[in-house]
């Protein structure tokens, strides 16, 4: 091999390697980078998960206000109704006197 085709060889493996080194660093860039979306991904997954917890906790935490609202209005309406009928009682009582 002359000198000028052991410097071509030399020149030419000296490129093929740093196109290699370059593959790898796009190869290694494009990993870290689908990596990275994953990541941010997965984690915008976790927080709408955890907000919908919330929303669902908080309708959860409504309907057993309404639910008692509801019970205390039902146990006041009938205490009104006993006090009712004890007054049309006691009415009826005086007039048999």
């Amino acid at each position: 091999m002359t000198t000028a085709e052991t410097t071509l060889y030399y020149q030419t493996k000296g490129n093929c390697n740093e196109e290699e080194e370059e593959e790898e660093e796009e190869e290694e860039e494009e990993e870290e980078k689908e990596k990275e979306e994953k990541e941010e991904k997965e984690k915008e997954e976790k927080e709408e998960e955890e907000k919908e917890e919330e929303e669902k906790e908080e309708e959860e935490e409504e309907e057993e206000e309404e639910e008692e609202e509801e019970e205390e209005e039902e146990e006041e309406e009938e205490e009104e109704e006993k006090e009712e009928e004890e007054e049309e009682e006691e009415g009826r009582r005086r007039m048999r006197c």
